[in-house]
């Protein structure tokens, strides 16, 4: 059973927490009433993502952190400290600064890896895990077009992650004013967001990283090992995008068969299933709630 958080402030906020090996996180909290949550998010993403978990009635007191060396997080002393250990290091350090015990967890991308890594170490800390776009481990095998031999995908993966250091200014420069433009003109397959104000937030806060640290985290965390989902003991929700380029649907299917507990859910989108589906999301959150045995304030 989770215990909904007590009551904080209406209003988000930020913070710090220090992870194991000193590094200084920036942290940040919704300031609501309900369920613990904490958001292992995509890599270098901000809370913006997530416009349905910023509002004080969502149900879920979240909590989340910015990668090492991005969005304000301090890089650790040693360069290598970059692992998808390393980050699960900083969701311990994040929940234990929120005074959080146990925790649902909502990963996307990177960090699903990241999450199930968490909960591999504590599973007495997860009280169940909603992934989207996202495997536990090995990241890259899920790159590209499913028929294409894995060992060919997992190589274009490493490619298109160092070129990032290369094409992401420009395409974080122009995202915004792209999904906009495209908007304007009614094009129908540009996916649905209800909240447009977030996706521009979120392609601001992306054109101010620093690309090359950026490529060198998604490296470090696609070189992270499978890792063994068979005894998990917590509620899981899967979910896929069916447009999805960067994490197949049919290989989070697969993964999601070998987890006691687990359901796929797929969705029509991309890679941004949390900015072209916050309401369906939610819906999932509250579902994987009902399941681990706690229901939101209403």
């Amino acid at each position: 059973m989770i215990s909904p958080s007590p009551a904080v402030q209406s209003t988000s906020s930020t913070g710090t927490a220090t992870s194991r090996d000193g590094t200084v996180l920036r942290t940040w909290s919704n300031g609501a009433d309900g369920v613990p949550l904490v958001i292992s998010n995509g890599l270098g993403a901000p809370p913006a993502a997530w416009p349905r978990l910023a509002t004080p009635d969502c149900g879920f007191a979240a909590v989340s952190w910015s990668h090492r060396g991005l969005g304000g997080s301090g890089r650790p002393a040693d360069p290598a400290r970059v692992r998808v250990e390393d980050h699960a290091d900083d969701l311990e350090a994040t929940m234990d600064a929120a005074g959080v015990e146990r925790a649902l967890l909502l990963g996307w991308s990177l960090g699903v890896d990241v999450a199930f890594e968490f909960a591999r170490d504590r599973p007495h800390r997860v009280a169940g895990i909603l992934g989207i776009g996202g495997l536990p481990g090995r990241s890259f095998r899920a790159f590209g077009p499913p028929g294409v031999p894995g060992v060919l995908r997992e190589q274009a993966g490493r490619t298109a992650a160092w070129l990032l250091r290369l094409v992401g200014p420009p395409a974080a420069a122009l995202a915004a004013p792209t999904v906009a433009a495209a908007r304007s003109l009614g094009a129908r397959h540009v996916p649905p967001l209800p909240d447009p104000g977030a996706s521009a937030e979120v392609a601001r806060h992306f054109v101010g990283h620093d690309w090359t640290r950026y490529s060198e985290l998604l490296l470090a965390g696609g070189e992270h090992p499978a890792v063994d989902t068979g005894s998990v003991s917590f509620p899981v929700t899967l979910v896929g995008g069916t447009l999805d380029v960067a994490a197949a649907a049919v290989d989070i299917c697969a993964v999601a068969g070998t987890i006691p507990q687990a359901r796929f859910v797929p969705l029509v989108g991309t890679h941004f299933l949390p900015l072209e589906q916050p309401d369906r999301l939610h819906r999932e959150l509250l579902a994987l709630a009902d399941r681990a045995g706690s229901r939101p304030p209403r």
